[in-house]
């Protein structure tokens, strides 16, 4: 099996201000490494200040590692930062889209940020629309749809330049069943493409249904690694929700 990422022994260290007003440093990750295959979609899971937006940013070239190394195919962001950014699909829950224009204007921005061939991008924006059900509001304006529509929006944003890694925070979160399912289909679709998925999400029910295999990661550390079904019968329990806790308790 090709393995398309790398994630060799990151660190990532900030400084923060104790109560006392001492400055000290942590490590939001803390010696994180695991692969990712073509053709899977690996769950990142854990919770609120785990270290999962932090891992992803730095996966999606915006912030640095403080040590330690990302590879992405064959490259590095030191070498191909613009080559990797432009075959990457990056989405956060709360990235904010601009109001006062349309989808499809949106859609037309971002293609000539990838630098798209201009003889495929109406062909493209087409497709993206049709695939994400957008018909019905691609032209009206960004800040009067639906907290399900704006994300729609979003991932159409994200995935316009057909990229082959995707690197997905909170996805779903927030959205209704309909919004949610549309995305995860497409997820699955992608899949399907041999395409390399990282998809981190609260969700762990969302997670187990979807993922290839999970990383389990808390305070920085990731502590397991392996399919739902691995990471289940190693802690004697019947979902990943249980596996999380059990593994807790056991630090």
């Amino acid at each position: 099996m090709l393995i398309l990422i790398v994630i060799n022994n990151i660190f990532k260290e900030f400084i923060k201000v104790n109560d006392s007003g001492k400055k000290v440093s942590f490590y939001a990750d803390d010696d994180i490494s695991f692969e990712v295959h073509d053709g899977e979609i690996l769950g990142l899971l854990g919770p609120n200040g785990a270290g999962k937006t932090t891992l992803l940013r730095m996966l999606a070239g915006i912030m640095r590692p403080t040590s330690g190394e990302i590879v992405i195919g064959d490259m590095t962001y030191d070498r191909d930062a613009i080559a990797l950014k432009k075959n990457i699909s990056f989405l956060s829950g709360n990235t904010k889209l601009y109001k006062d224009i349309s989808p499809v204007e949106l859609l037309k921005m971002c293609a000539g940020y990838y630098g798209m061939d201009k003889d495929i991008i109406d062909k493209r924006i087409s497709e993206v629309v049709k695939r994400f059900d957008m018909e019905s509001f691609k032209n009206q304006r960004i800040g009067n749809l639906s907290t399900g529509q704006v994300q729609r929006v979003g991932v159409a944003r994200c995935v316009l330049h057909d990229p082959h890694y995707y690197i997905l925070d909170e996805a779903t979160s927030g959205l209704d069943i309909i919004s949610s399912q549309v995305i995860l289909d497409f997820i699955k679709e992608e899949k399907d493409k041999n395409k390399c998925i990282i998809y981190s999400t609260h969700y762990m029910e969302e997670a187990e249904n979807i993922c290839d295999r999970v990383v389990l990661i808390d305070k920085g550390k990731i502590i397991a690694i392996g399919t739902p079904k691995e990471i289940e019968e190693k802690t004697k329990t019947t979902n990943i929700r249980d596996a999380f806790f059990q593994l807790i308790k056991e630090k």
